[in-house]
């Protein structure tokens, strides 16, 4: 029997829609509806939305309306299968990021790229696959090298639609009747991709050509087969060969579930109930964004910043000369809440891109602030890119968010997209303070490092890569009415895992010495931010072995709230030709924990070559067996002003293992007595402890009233800031270069700045030859696009100058200052009917 002959025995409906399409092909006809091309029919759907101002143009929703036990039957099986797809297919990976971490989501998307409604999962890449569709789409993949049933589609490159090169996404078209319905596509974040170091996101790279393997929205198969080339092809990109494998397979059981679900949905209720459901479910999601945010939040113009350090200067192991130097990433965030309830997020003043894996693409923002939203504004099962039709994102061109330029790199993207979105999370608080929505409100979650990687020769003398996920895991931001989860999940990942200890050592050859909760890395507060956690991990029977760090190190990217301090900051601890093999032998004392890194516990159980740096990033270095390296997972933000937390809860803290008692003196003004020496509730904290109310009564007295006399009225604080900015006054170079390059990227930023500190219009910071050069080298570099062919939806991606005002309409100006802000009479101009339900 013939390959044709057993496709068509067993597939026999693709087969039908394969012939379907082929003579629609003859007569000259796409494979969109009615005969449109896919072109034709994103550009007609673009088109009635703006017309409109409703998705696709349906401004009623007549099948929710006239049928609505229908509309939502068939709405929540979507969503029941996408689940399941994701439930079962995620046991076949093998490794313990999908199968234990939950590393995969899946999609379903209209014939343009919208999603219709999504799995539970990593759903930042929700949007990524959109992106990716209409890439596809807008660049004409229907001619070459074509879109018909059973074709098998693959990417991860960034500038197409992807966050960083490991997620990798598989997507397959779905037909019926000659015409395409929907996509189905899953992403899952692969171990390794080829890149010049081990691990999925090597920090070490200066450009793309170091990210590792690019499929760029490649076609990797048809008849629901893959080409040979491809699987003789991709496994050798990698170190993990094995790994991906079946991760392609999880993906390929997920993408292949839903279509059946879709086909089985179309017999049952009919090919035009489904095209209705699809586009009216988009528009229904669009109208409970724009309604709950009109019920939640106050019109207005909400402003923040965040910034992450990303420190090179000497290390080893750069891959180019000129990466080597320091940034300060800079993001300047700007939430303008419109009186119909859409968002419009302007990055206006970000710096420049840099010779760094931590650069975005609008993909990657887009997903970011998708994955948030699911959080916190639309927490339900109704969710899909209606949301995103009710978002303006204004990225400007050549800075980190939005490169536009194919030679940067992006493997770790997350390092400061998870920042860049922290004030993002303080607008949408200050708003739900603002309308009494008290419980909604959180401080912010963890920046997610560090992250473990590396690899070289395993315990199974086999070529292999490690990246522990267990930084899906991280403690959560304090909310206004309890205190942040500790190490419960990830902002990327709400159902973050930190995964068994046991699974992890069969997939990596570092065994666990320790693993625990890491006291005093949540912020402090009225409530705490949750805590991170730490485990301890040795190298065991291995060869060529490397591993790195990466993280925030001396700065902390998320901000307290109303007076709540910042969660702890990031560092390194290693140890190298250590004597842990003789004290395993002896039953000697060795080092599980650092729950203490100022006690010098760590440094007294092991003997050997010990760095303790406050940096948190790293290049691969070489360890050998016995050789000890601390994961630490960072906590969450604190709310409100630490001296009015309840001393029962600070005493409660330290016996939970959250706070030191030293520490809950200095942060709390809290003092406690220890009344056992024996008892242990915890790693952090041996004895029992009692409070001393009268104590704590008096010291949180003392800290009142030298806050009183150290307090400075704001208007003598700025006059004194303005002096030194315009003097250069202890301004790091470093500092220095990162306004500079914001001010060089926009004229806008660049005349409120000037404005608000004071300075001459002429003013320009005084840099180093080192940082001047560094600036004109990147600068000059120009832009390497992408995308060559775009429909209306993506202009604003591209034509958006630096001397240019934005298309969308809010931006940072001389004419618009930080004190104009909406007064306190400002509302929606329509109220929206009915209370907030979990579908707006």
């Amino acid at each position: 029997m013939s390959s044709q002959q057993q496709t068509e025995e067993n597939y026999p409906r693709m087969h039908r829609e394969k012939e379907a399409v082929r003579e629609k092909k003859q007569h000259d006809e796409g494979i969109g509806w009615d005969g449109k091309t896919l072109r034709e029919q994103l550009e007609a759907v673009e088109d009635q939305t703006e017309a409109t101002d409703h998705y696709a143009g349906f401004e009623k929703l007549e099948l929710k309306q006239d049928n609505p036990i229908q509309y939502e039957q068939m709405f929540s099986q979507l969503r029941g299968d996408l689940v399941s797809a994701r439930e079962i297919s995620k046991e076949v990976a093998a490794t313990p990021i999908v199968e234990q971490e939950g590393e995969l989501c899946y999609g379903l998307f209209t014939p343009e790229g919208d999603s219709i409604a999504v799995s539970t999962g990593i759903l930042v890449h929700i949007h990524t696959m959109s992106e990716t569709i209409k890439f596809m789409i807008n660049h004409d993949y229907e001619e070459s090298p074509g879109i018909e049933p059973g074709d098998v589609f693959v990417n991860n490159d960034t500038h197409v639609g992807d966050v960083h090169a490991c997620d990798i996404m598989t997507l397959i078209p779905i037909f019926h009747d000659g015409e395409i319905v929907a996509w189905a596509g899953g992403v899952n974040h692969v171990i390794d991709t080829g890149a010049i170091g081990p691990g999925s996101m090597n920090v070490s790279q200066a450009s793309r050509f170091g990210d590792g393997a690019m499929y760029t929205a490649r076609k990797i198969g048809e008849n629901l087969s893959l080409y040979n080339s491809w699987l003789k092809d991709y496994p050798d990109n990698t170190r993990t060969p094995d790994f991906l494998k079946l991760d392609e397979r999880t993906r390929m059981t997920g993408c292949l579930m839903i279509r059946d679900a879709v086909n089985g949905m179309i017999d049952e209720y009919g090919v035009d109930q489904f095209k209705r459901l699809s586009r009216e479910a988009i528009e229904d999601g669009r109208r409970g964004f724009e309604n709950r945010i009109q019920k939640t939040m106050l019109p207005g113009t909400y402003r923040g910043v965040s910034f992450v350090d990303a420190l090179y200067e000497g290390q080893n192991n750069l891959t180019r000369e000129y990466a080597d130097e320091n940034h300060l990433m800079h993001a300047p965030s700007e939430l303008h809440i419109r009186e119909d309830g859409s968002f419009q997020v302007s990055f206006e003043g970000a710096n420049k891109w840099g010779w760094h894996p931590y650069n975005c693409t609008p993909a990657a923002m887009q997903g970011g602030i998708w994955v948030m939203m699911t959080q916190t504004v639309i927490p339900n099962a109704n969710v899909n890119d209606g949301a995103y039709y009710s978002c303006d994102f204004h990225l400007p061109e050549g800075s980190w968010a939005n490169t536009q330029n194919t030679e940067t790199a992006h493997a770790y993207a997350w390092h400061f997209l998870v920042s860049a979105w922290a004030p993002l999370w303080q607008h949408l608080s200050r708003g739900y303070f603002a309308r009494g929505f008290r419980e909604e409100i959180n401080a912010g979650n963890a920046n997610t490092s560090n992250w473990m990687q590396g690899g070289g020769i395993d315990q199974f003398d086999k070529l292999h890569a490690v990246n522990s996920f267990e930084v899906a895991c991280e403690g959560t931001g304090a909310r206004y009415v309890d205190d942040g989860e500790p190490h419960a999940a990830a902002i990327w990942n709400p159902e973050g895992d930190m995964g068994d200890a046991e699974v992890w050592e069969r997939t990596e050859p570092l065994p666990f010495l320790g693993r625990a909760v890491k006291p005093n890395t949540g912020g402090a507060g009225r409530r705490r931010g949750g805590s991170g956690f730490e485990s301890m991990r040795t190298v065991k029977d291995v060869s060529r072995w490397l591993l790195y760090n990466m993280g925030n190190g001396y700065m902390s990217s998320d901000s307290g709230l109303f007076g709540g301090y910042p969660a702890s900051t990031g560092y390194i601890l290693n140890a190298k030709d250590t004597d842990l093999k003789e004290r395993f032998e002896n039953g000697e004392d060795y080092p599980q924990h650092d729950m203490d890194p100022g006690s010098g516990d760590f440094e007294s159980k092991i003997d050997g070559e010990v760095t303790r740096r406050p940096e948190a990033i790293t290049t691969p270095e070489g360890f050998d067996d016995y050789d000890m390296y601390l994961n630490y997972l960072r906590g969450g933000s604190g709310l409100g002003d630490p001296l009015e937390r309840d001393p029962e809860d600070v005493l409660s803290d330290i016996h939970d293992g959250y706070v030191l008692p030293q520490h809950a003196e200095d942060a709390y003004a809290v003092v406690v007595t220890k009344i056992n020496d024996e008892a242990q509730h915890n790693s952090a904290v041996q004895g029992e402890f009692e409070l001393d109310e009268e104590a704590t009564e008096r010291l949180r007295a003392e800290q009142l009233e030298e806050r009183a006399e150290k307090a400075q009225p704001v208007s003598e604080w700025y006059e004194e800031e303005c002096q030194r900015i315009h003097n250069e006054e202890d301004l790091i170079d470093d500092v220095k270069k990162t306004y500079e390059s914001s001010m060089r990227m926009s004229k806008q930023f660049t005349e409120f700045y000037h404005e608000f500190w004071k300075l001459p219009d002429d003013f320009k910071f005084t840099l180093s030859e080192k940082a001047e050069k560094s600036l004109e080298n990147r600068f000059k570099s120009g832009f390497k696009r992408k995308w060559d062919n775009h429909t209306k939806g993506h202009e604003t991606w591209l034509n958006v100058g630096r001397d240019d005002e934005p298309q969308v309409p809010y931006t940072w100006s001389a004419d618009r200052s930080i004190q104009q802000l909406p007064d306190s009479e400002a509302t929606f101009e329509t109220q929206p009917a009915g209370a907030t339900t979990d579908d707006d």
